[in-house]
């Protein structure tokens, strides 16, 4: 690929210092993967600008105007505070014209949207946990297909915001209480779906017609107490002291004969395919004792830190870091700022 003008849209609450010299992991992991892009980029010899973003779009618009970069490179997850703006934000670079990496406004405004993510899902045929949304203000009631246990999610929060062992119901007061706290304290309607005990397994995808699917990666708590059900909470996803305490860790997942991972890379295609997303995704998957796949979430943009688990497991096929930033770029210079749906 030839030298590019490189433009990368982050939060200017992430904007990465110049060097990690000297810090510690807690004091760059706000950055870290907004700095491991920025430096791979310019290693890569393109020339790279980068714009932290609040809520203006005048900002953008100017440094489109003044740097005329031949790609944005998008690394927002809010924009104005909210992730729902994001797609629109991306409508925008769509009507200049400019190419951008990563998903489309369409998959990404789908993303938002877990219960209709799911209904979209259910009707392509796609297997996943049984639902239900329990919206707020509406009276309580729990359909009387769904059998314990239940996991309570918050409908419109990625991230893992809000889910914790509590969030595991087993019975219809506990499930009532997790509810309410979802509705009072994140503000938002409760995902209420069927809790799929067993393996926590996470597969990357790339691509926009040729999809290419990554080796099968797998959370594991090393040093949880028995019994214990490994999920991905809020601590494990994001607080770095209790991942050392629990023995947090991804890695490539063991045991899978040939053909459930062939079926695992099917239902992540199908599930991509399903929901118009183009650039890249991660998956989230459950599966069963008895080898059944459940898709629990499909991630658009996801983390691209180097050492995290999309970055491993490309590394895993011969993809290594500096590649993969490569090859995002190439994907989003693909569709030259115009989704075609």
């Amino acid at each position: 690929m030839k030298k590019l003008r490189v433009l990368i849209l982050v939060d200017e609450a992430f904007v990465p210092r110049d060097s990690i010299v000297g810090l510690t992991d807690k004091q760059i992991a706000p950055w870290k993967t907004e700095f491991d892009v920025k430096v791979t980029l310019e290693e890569l010899g393109h020339e790279v600008k980068l714009l932290g973003v609040a809520g203006e779009l005048e900002v953008v618009r100017k440094d489109l105007d003044d740097f005329k970069p031949d790609i944005v490179f998008n690394m927002l997850e809010e924009f104005r505070g909210q992730s729902v703006y994001v797609p629109y934000l991306l409508g925008y670079l769509e009507l200049r014209r400019q190419p951008y990496t990563g998903c489309n406004p369409g998959g990404m405004l789908l993303n938002n949207s877990k219960a209709l993510a799911k209904k979209i899902l259910r009707y392509h045929g796609v297997p996943i946990p049984d639902f239900a949304v329990l919206s707020r203000g509406a009276p309580y009631k729990r359909p009387k297909r769904l059998a314990f246990p239940l996991i309570v999610k918050s409908t419109t929060e990625h991230g893992s915001v809000g889910i914790s062992r509590t969030s595991i119901v087993r019975d219809d007061h506990k499930l009532r209480k997790r509810v309410e706290y979802v509705h009072d304290e994140l503000e938002t309607d409760a995902l209420v779906e069927a809790y799929i005990d067993g393996r926590e397994l996470y597969v990357g995808i790339m691509g926009n017609d040729r999809l290419k699917v990554l080796p099968t990666w797998e959370l594991l708590i090393t040093k949880r107490p028995r019994g214990t059900p490994v999920i991905a909470t809020e601590r494990v996803k994001w607080d770095l002291a209790y991942q050392v305490k629990a023995g947090v860790k991804t890695k490539a997942a063991k045991n899978l004969d040939g053909r459930l991972v062939r079926r695992i890379a099917r239902v992540c295609r199908e599930a991509y395919r399903a929901l118009g997303q183009t650039g890249y995704a991660r998956m989230d998957l459950r599966l069963s004792p008895e080898g059944e796949v459940y898709l629990l979430e499909s991630n658009p943009n996801p983390q691209l830190a180097y050492g995290e688990d999309f970055a491993e497991s490309a590394h895993a096929v011969g993809v290594p870091y500096d590649r993969l930033i490569q090859r995002i770029v190439a994907l989003g210079m693909e569709s030259n700022g115009v989704w075609t749906g």
